[in-house]
């Protein structure tokens, strides 16, 4: 909050300044009452500092029954005769914090520096990133919470009926027009344009008519000021590195207090180097420009693969398996999984993106199943619950995904572990499960009885 909007600055000139006068709106229909995103950060400033909600819908009502008038717009002051539903006229007023000259002088820098901010003003938009790049120079030009201050005749001090039906049209002037919230915070659009031609003139390379470029009507502003601020060249990219950098140790004598995780920080840092190295070496790589970025990971994912990058001290690897919900040996067997093949792997392992077989599918396995082994008597009974088939008497599965693709799996101490990477062949996946179990000093051709529910694919 910036304080009182309406508290005088040595910084803030007094004169009025610039005002605008815009005729009453018509009657608009249920539609909302801002499309841009600045208009709805408006709303949202009047909405998050309004105590009563009753009072912000009997605005709403108001301002779609055409009940504002005509709204002066001027440097720190919205004014206008608003209707109660009684008929009665109340004069409402809204103020907003006027930005002192230094403010000024950073934010019309901030507009300059940036080819893009100044044309997009000037096609009456305000980018998000000027927004921000305004708010890392020290000026909020949006209202916050508290920036709207009401001012009306009906003699309540916080927002009424009225000064939210005023608030909720200038959200739609400011729509059309988001040069009338810099008119708010203290200067008109004239003054503007030209002072920030000028200082774009003074980043521009030197050249005839720098400083008097106009954009010709019915032009967009965007494609005549694409080129009036000459930008430096990017830099070049930077080398790439053999292997990430080394992490200091964190650990202090005496000992962090306030329940410090050294050892967990120190794995979160090294992590975070090799994350690092291997971003930079797949942005350096040809045809980096058009990869899709990845999907995000939950966090049960993330936790897999900070796992799975270096194996963490005990106490990190049962706090990131209890931070999940999971157990110890549950994130044994998903680091497993992850270096088996990733996110991919993980889904199969849970079952999140298991797929049943549909008849053909079936069908080929049972053609893949029987290619493989001619005779009968030799060959593995897989009975199936869907999108897991069990070789009956030899613990060993294979798991289907959405992609066609068999994971190999191996039951051990009850739990079924992963046996490798997927394979598009059924066949090639259980000899991958048979080979885990031969490591394991289990038989791998032993069938056993058949009982038990499931549909036999052998």
């Amino acid at each position: 909050m910036n304080g009182a909007p309406h508290d005088a600055s040595d910084d803030v000139p007094d004169d009025a300044g610039e005002e605008l006068v815009f005729a009453a709106l018509p009657p608009v229909g249920g539609r909302g009452f801002a499309t841009t995103w600045w208009g709805r950060s408006w709303l949202k400033a009047l909405e998050d500092t309004a105590l009563d909600a009753a009072r912000l819908r009997q605005g709403r009502r108001a301002a779609r029954g055409g009940a504002v008038g005509a709204v002066s717009v001027r440097p720190g002051r919205l004014t206008a005769v608003v209707r109660a539903e009684d008929g009665v006229p109340y004069r409402s007023d809204v103020l907003l914090r006027r930005l002192t000259d230094a403010e000024w002088d950073r934010l019309l820098r901030t507009v300059a520096g940036e080819a893009g901010h100044l044309a997009a003003l000037l096609d009456r938009d305000i980018p998000k990133r000027l927004v921000a790049d305004a708010q890392a120079a020290g000026v909020d030009l949006l209202p916050g919470i508290g920036d709207l201050d009401p001012e009306c005749e009906c003699g309540e001090w916080d927002h009424c009926a009225h000064t939210a039906a005023l608030c909720y049209q200038v959200a739609r002037l400011l729509d059309a027009d988001p040069f009338l919230l810099l008119l708010l915070r203290g200067r008109g659009e004239r003054e503007l344009t030209d002072e920030l031609q000028r200082r774009s003139a003074a980043h521009a390379e030197p050249g005839p008519h720098a400083a008097t470029r106009r954009a010709p009507e019915g032009e967009p502003a965007a494609t005549v000021w694409a080129g009036a601020a000459a930008l430096p060249p990017l830099p070049e990219p930077p080398p790439a590195v053999p292997r990430p950098g080394p992490v200091p140790s964190l650990r202090t004598d005496p000992p962090a207090g306030d329940g410090l995780d050294v050892a967990a920080l120190e794995f979160l840092a090294r992590d975070a180097a090799r994350r690092a190295a291997r971003l930079l070496a797949e942005s350096l790589a040809p045809g980096h420009a058009g990869t899709a970025p990845p999907a995000p990971l939950s966090a049960w994912e993330d936790a897999v693969r900070l796992a799975a990058g270096e194996p963490p001290p005990a106490a990190v690897a049962g706090r990131l398996a209890r931070g999940c919900g999971r157990g110890r040996r549950e994130l044994e067997i998903a680091v497993r999984a992850w270096g088996f093949g990733g996110a991919a792997a993980l889904s199969a392992l849970t079952g999140e993106r298991g797929t049943p077989l549909t008849e053909p599918e079936l069908r080929r396995m049972r053609d893949q199943l029987a290619a493989a082994w001619a005779d009968e008597e030799t060959r593995p009974v897989l009975r199936g619950d869907g999108a897991r088939w069990t070789v009956v008497g030899e613990g060993a599965q294979l798991r289907h995904d959405p992609e066609g693709r068999w994971w190999p799996y191996r039951k051990r101490a009850g739990h079924w572990w992963p046996a490798g990477p997927a394979e598009r062949d059924p066949v090639a996946a259980l000899a991958a499960a048979r080979h885990a179990g031969a490591e394991d000093g289990r038989p791998v051709d032993g069938r056993g009885p058949a009982g038990g529910p499931g549909t036999t694919a052998g």
